[in-house]
């Protein structure tokens, strides 16, 4: 290998590690990270083997590994013509992973906070009117109030996910040099 793809590869692993270092603030795991940034800059599809081989983990590690990086749409699979194994590519944009991650995650809380407030608010109603005690009664009206405050939350929640799924977000902080 000579001087100058010595250097590529040096550089391509500094960046890989720290495309690893960075998914660990998001809660994925650096393996996973180091399988995202192999393929990010990879120059053709990779099959398991290829990615495996790249970076030195088992073959059911890069599965579960490609899994996950397939759930969040940060990895294509694609058919590579003459070849009967599947292939992988990275999906290159950053804006488009920032968002299918945050989109995906964002609505999984609003799912959770919202069915909670589902099962809560009967049994406060109920306590609300059936209670005798005024100091309960004036508890389950504050929590009341703390769940209607969160129906707010959610619901800037949801406008907030659709600006970044339908573009909308970037009327408000375009990418630099679109606005120039």
């Amino acid at each position: 290998m000579e001087e100058g793809e010595k250097q590529i590869q040096q550089a391509r692993d500094i960046s890989i590690s720290a495309i690893a270092q960075t998914m660990v603030i998001y809660g994925v795991t650096p393996s996973v990270g180091r399988i995202y940034g192999v393929l990010y800059f990879a120059e053709e599809p990779m099959s398991l083997d290829e990615i495996k081989d790249e970076v030195a983990m088992s073959k059911g590690s890069v599965s579960n590994g490609i899994r996950e990086l397939l759930e969040t749409e940060m990895v294509i699979k694609v058919w590579k013509k003459g070849d009967r194994k599947d292939h992988y590519i990275a999906e290159k944009d950053f804006f488009r992973n920032f968002f299918s991650f945050f989109v995906k995650n964002l609505r999984m809380e609003r799912n959770l906070i919202a069915k909670a407030n589902e099962q809560a608010k009967p049994l406060l109603r109920e306590v609300q009117e059936s209670t005798n005690d005024e100091e309960t009664r004036r508890l389950a009206e504050k929590d009341l109030a703390h769940l209607q405050s969160t129906e707010i939350y959610l619901e800037w929640l949801m406008r907030f996910t659709n600006a970044m799924e339908n573009g909308e977000i970037f009327e408000y902080f375009p990418k630099k040099g679109e606005d120039e």
